[in-house]
Parts: structure tokens; C-alpha cells; sequence
């Protein structure tokens, strides 16, 4: 495997290319933009999907990956690049919580350290807090990772690999194919020749495929959040009510998210978002009443059937491989969904069974 070219430069395909370059092989990656400027930039970075006990099977084995992962990542990342992506242990409060039993029961079966406490117990842990809950569910080892500055340090890291090259502002358009194989991809700079292509495009992979005939059914979700700052010390976990979550980063910043619009492809920030996060905040954390928003913005979550991730070989287009679709969890699978694909890529034992991700069965021909 000489060369491997990746479409897209967020958190998937950047950490894609990443453990690929570490196996020695000669990787380029092409975004269309920034690297890791659109969804990877704009999520929350919770390292854990906000309601595990809802998903899948196949979901809950790449996110118990990636969370013991993370934490070796961080530091690989800041020894590597001198940029610490902050993968900071707060614990999670859910409030108020209506599936309570349901999550004990997940929690207990999958050996996760869930469970109910007194609401008097979190009120003393998060002062800020709103009166007025009466229960409360807590996960004392969830992380959340400043995914700002993971992106920051995956493109520095790769910047430094001799065997990695990286196009930014060049977007692909469409695949090379000759015969039942594609050989490469067509760009705004000239055609790339590959041995192998990876599809990490999030909310557009979709529309990349098309250009195959294929329908991929991963469409853009547009999500707001907002920023407040605060002092260091304000929130000291994260806490989640009524569907809206605030996030403490170690600064001080409180993120405060998020939406769920099917939008199309449009990202603009609206002000009927706006006030509905602002009101989510202060029904969480009173306090904030008084504090200025300081970012608002939105990003394309790449949504997908129960949130699967495509990750695998595409049937017909031999050279071809998916690492995409992976909804409001693409920050919490990456570790795992990149190091899978790599296994698979290069033909090693994989870290999970690569039977509910593979793209063969869940593409259909828009012919």
C-alpha cells in the first residue's frame, strides 16, 4: 500500500491518516476548507454519546474504545505537537432523568460506573446548579476533549510526518475509476492517483457518492451551541437536563448545546437558536442570566441511520473505504472507527467485529 489519499480533514480524517502514516504508509489528505473547521471544530467534545443506554450495540463498542483511548491520545498528541487537546475527566450529571431504570440497567449489564445519587449530593458538588430537580443520575469518569485544540494538534502532528501531505482550500469533486476500481480522486488542483482512497468527508460524503451512483444516507444535521466565560472554578462537571448539556472546559468557557435542525447544508447562526440555548442555560445555571455570550455558532453533524458509522470497504469499487456517518458522536468514535479502519485497511485483527459498520448492505444504487 504505497499511497492512501483521504477526502476530508476533520477528526476522522485526520486521525485516519494519522495511525496510517504511524504504519509507514504514504498518506495525502485533501479538505476543501480548514482542516478540522467544520463539525469536528463545532461539536461539544463530550467523550461519550449524551444518552449511551439509547444506541446500538455496534455504537457502544467503538465509544468504550475510544474513552479508554483518549486519554493516551491527549498525551501523545501534546508530547507530539506541544498543543494539550485538554481530555478533562468532569463527570456527567443527568437530571431529571425519565429512563432512569433503563440506564441503570445499561450501566450494570455493560459494566459502566452509572448510578443515582441524591440530588442534595449534586447540588453540593455544582453550587451554580438550578433548584428544583428531583433525581439525578451521574457517570463519575466521562471526559470531555477541547476539540479545538485536538483538531489544532492532529494537523500539527501530521504537518510533522514526512509521509503525510495535506491540501487545504482544494475540494475534491469526484473519484477516478478505471474498471471496477477507483484509482484516485478528481481536484479543483488536478487529478491524485492512489493506491487506495479513504471517504472522510462528514455531513458531504453523501454527495461524493452520488457521483458513483451510490446512495450514501448520511445527510447534514445542523447543531448550534453557544460560549459563555465564566470563572475557573463556576462548573465542575458536566451536566445535562431537558436534552441541552453545559460543558465546563478547564479555563473557564461553559458550551452550552445544542440543536438539532435538518437545514440542508446551510450553517448560519440564528437568533431563535440563540435564545432558546440562552434560556436552556439559565433554566440549568441561573448565574448565567448575568453573563455575556461570547461565541455562537453552528456546524453539519454528518447524520446517519441510528447514528452507524460507515467504516469499510465499498463493494464494487475495489479501493474504495468509507470512515464516515457518524452523527453526534463523530468526536467520541474517531479513536476507535480510525483504528478499525486501519486494522481492516491493512489487513490486521480488528479491535472490534467490522460486521455492523461495513458499508456492503447499507448502500443502495441511485440508479
Amino acid at each position: 500500500m504505497s499511497r492512501v489519499v483521504v477526502v476530508g480533514s476533520g477528526v476522522v480524517g485526520m486521525l485516519s491518516a494519522y495511525l496510517l502514516a504511524l504504519e509507514n504508509v504514504s498518506v495525502v489528505l485533501f479538505e476543501r476548507f480548514q482542516a478540522g473547521n467544520e463539525s469536528s471544530w463545532a461539536g461539544g467534545g463530550i467523550v461519550s454519546p449524551l444518552y449511551p443506554w439509547r444506541y446500538s450495540p455496534a455504537v457502544t463498542a467503538l465509544a468504550h474504545w475510544s474513552q479508554d483511548f483518549y486519554p493516551r491520545l491527549g498525551e501523545q498528541l501534546l508530547a507530539q505537537t506541544q498543543i494539550d487537546p485538554e481530555v478533562y475527566v468532569t463527570g456527567l450529571y443527568w437530571l431529571d432523568l425519565d429512563e432512569e431504570a433503563e440506564a441503570l440497567a445499561w450501566a450494570q449489564r455493560e459494566g459502566r460506573p452509572l448510578q443515582s445519587v441524591d440530588v442534595a449530593v449534586v447540588e453540593r458538588a455544582v453550587p451554580a446548579l438550578a433548584k428544583g430537580f428531583g433525581r439525578a443520575v451521574q457517570m463519575a469518569d466521562v471526559a470531555n476533549v477541547r476539540n479545538p485544540r485536538l483538531v489544532k494538534a492532529l494537523r500539527a502532528a501530521l504537518q510533522q510526518m514526512p509521509n503525510v501531505t495535506l491540501h487545504e482550500h482544494c475540494a475534491v469533486s469526484g473519484f477516478i475509476r478505471e474498471g471496477g476500481r477507483i484509482t484516485g480522486v478528481h481536484t479543483a488542483q488536478g487529478d491524485m492517483y492512489a493506491d487506495q482512497v479513504v471517504l472522510a468527508a462528514g455531513a458531504w460524503s453523501g454527495e461524493l457518492m452520488k457521483t458513483l451512483g451510490i446512495e450514501l444516507p448520511v445527510v447534514p444535521v445542523k447543531g448550534q451551541m453557544i460560549l459563555y466565560k465564566c470563572a475557573e472554578d463556576f462548573l465542575p462537571t458536566i451536566v445535562l437536563a431537558k436534552g441541552r448539556y453545559a460543558i465546563p472546559r478547564r479555563d473557564g468557557h461553559i458550551l452550552i448545546g445544542s440543536t438539532l435542525e435538518h437545514a440542508g447544508f446551510d450553517k448560519t447562526p440564528t437568533d431563535e437558536a440563540l435564545a432558546s440555548l440562552k434560556a436552556s442555560a439559565i433554566e440549568l445555571l441561573p448565574a448565567l442570566a448575568d453573563a455575556e455570550v461570547v461565541g455562537h455558532w453552528a456546524g453539519l453533524r454528518p447524520g446517519s441511520p441510528e447514528g452507524i458509522p460507515f467504516i469499510g470497504s465499498v463493494p464494487g469499487h475495489d479501493g474504495l473505504w468509507l470512515n464516515c456517518g457518524h452523527y453526534r458522536n463523530g468526536l467520541v468514535l474517531a479513536p476507535a472507527s480510525c483504528q478499525l479502519l486501519a486494522d481492516l485497511m491493512l489487513g490486521r485483527e480488528p479491535i472490534v467485529d467490522p460486521a455492523p459498520y461495513a458499508p456492503a448492505g447499507r448502500l443502495v444504487s441511485a440508479g
